[in-house]
């Protein structure tokens, strides 16, 4: 009984912290759009905030993670089997970008 609840107070700790990870990495994304658009004033600045806001991350400013890389690959892999499948994602999770 007692390993259950431990069990079910780490599921529940996931759960929390995701929410938090996805406000932290929105509000990082607003500093930095804020930062590029400190020279900008009005319906320029506007624009530019919704467009920066709306905008995925490049490779460059954020790496991909492991786990990230590995469900991308997944879906790319499609219908791939056997020794085709591994060849492709060994190359695929070998990509760091």
């Amino acid at each position: 009984m007692k390993m259950q609840a431990i069990i079910t107070a780490l599921a529940l700790t996931g759960l929390l912290a995701s929410p938090a990870f996805a406000a932290n990495s929105q509000q990082t994304k607003m500093a930095d759009c804020n930062k590029q658009a400190a020279d900008k004033k009005g319906d320029e600045r506007k624009a530019f905030m919704k467009s920066c806001l709306a905008a995925t991350p490049t490779a460059a400013s954020t790496p991909m993670s492991q786990q990230d890389r590995m469900k991308m690959c997944n879906t790319q892999a499609g219908d791939k089997k056997g020794d085709d499948r591994k060849a492709f994602m060994k190359t695929c999770l070998s990509n760091k970008g």
